[in-house]
């Protein structure tokens, strides 16, 4: 049996009260940086498509039309330089965070089982297994797991580029998960939806690795599911444009169950996808705009004397004190008392860094680092 509401652990944004209020008592104003929701508009590529097909009075498949399900498969040939998956290998979700939380539950996992999530990552993780009844172990190395406990895994979740950190697992890093993986019968599924905003090398230049290459699984994906979503890239997070590409023999079972559920994506959103997935002339416009944004609060931070680590990509910086004399809680009480409010690395499982977005407009990006600068 899952687990009831009453039991899921408390929504960590709601402890951030107390720092909101230090954070409007700055005479300037609030900078709210504590969360990844894109600020600036969404691309006219997309729009006009949802405009134009809002004359939808059928229902939409679940599993997403066919021009839209090539489209995605000519993203992971063109855009990261893989094979792109089977046709009968990719599903559309309603954004990503949803199938975080319930690829567990549908992949049947119950009480007995076990879900490896990372050391550091965003609760839904953490949240997914509980509510399938299954218990969520923090580790960055499987491998190193027990064998009592390794028994128990059934699902592996990834999260590269990380949501918090920002870090990028190498290929063989995944290589090694899948290897692993595999000796036991176990599911490894990669959450990649940060992928387009990689800011260092050598990952801005080749991408950032996915799960799906074939350097990574040998041309195989059995076991194997990569989680991609247009949310960040494309400045659509309220279009709740997603999917799931991978195993074909996974994927039919969670499709079969979401179409039982009525868990389709709207036809004007499947053709704002569309659209979406065949411009990458405003894909490059936001990494430029974040890239100015993320610099200056770096520049911002390392001139405080504080330390950033990994951020190697995504929409967050990962900050701590740079003589380790600071919790989470506080930076992010020093940084309230500057007006700005961000996310404490305890959400995450960190007690030493917080996280900094990168997605609050020019205006307010500017000011904050004026003021941590300043400092």
């Amino acid at each position: 049996m899952g687990l009831h509401s009453s039991e899921l652990p408390d929504f960590p944004w709601d402890s951030l009260t107390p720092f909101k209020r230090r954070a409007e008592a700055h005479p300037n104003g609030v900078i709210d940086l504590s969360v990844g929701s894109p600020v600036d508009p969404t691309p006219d590529v997309v729009t006009e498509a949802l405009a134009q097909a809002a004359n939808a009075p059928g229902y939409p498949k679940t599993e997403g039309g066919t021009p839209l399900r090539t489209a995605i498969r000519e993203y992971y040939r063109k855009v990261r330089h893989v094979r792109p998956p089977d046709r009968d290998g990719i599903m559309l979700t309603l954004g990503s965070k949803e199938m975080v939380a319930s690829l567990p539950s549908l992949l049947g996992l119950s009480s007995g089982d076990a879900v490896v999530i990372p050391s550091v990552c965003y609760p839904t993780y953490e949240v997914g297994a509980l509510l399938a009844g299954a218990a969520p172990i923090r580790a960055d190395q499987a491998r190193e797991l027990s064998p009592g406990t390794a028994g128990q895994v059934r699902l592996v979740w990834l999260n590269s580029p990380s949501n918090p950190t920002g870090r990028v697992m190498s290929v063989e890093e995944l290589r090694d998960v899948v290897r692993w993986a595999r000796e036991r019968g176990v599911v490894v599924a990669s959450d990649e939806c940060y992928e387009a905003l990689a800011w260092e090398e050598p990952w801005a230049s080749k991408g950032v690795p996915s799960i799906l290459d074939p350097a990574v699984n040998a041309g195989d994906t059995t076991g194997l599911l990569a989680l991609g979503s247009l949310s960040k890239r494309s400045n659509a997070a309220g279009y709740r444009m997603a999917w799931l590409a991978g195993d074909p023999k996974l994927i039919g079972p969670i499709l079969a169950i979401r179409r039982q559920m009525g868990m389709m994506m709207p036809g004007p959103v499947q053709a704002a996808m569309l659209a979406a997935l065949g411009d990458e002339q405003h894909v490059q416009a936001q990494r430029e705009r974040y890239q100015a944004r993320r610099s200056q609060l770096w520049d911002a931070f390392t001139k405080a004397g504080y330390a950033i680590d990994d951020s190697q990509a995504g929409l967050y910086l990962w900050v701590r004190a740079a003589d380790g004399g600071k919790t989470a809680m506080d930076l992010t009480g020093w940084l309230a008392d500057l007006g700005i409010i961000v996310a404490p690395g305890t959400f995450y499982g960190d007690d030493s860094h917080v996280r900094v977005s990168i997605t609050a407009s020019d205006l307010a990006v500017s000011e904050a680092a004026a003021r941590i600068a300043e400092s």
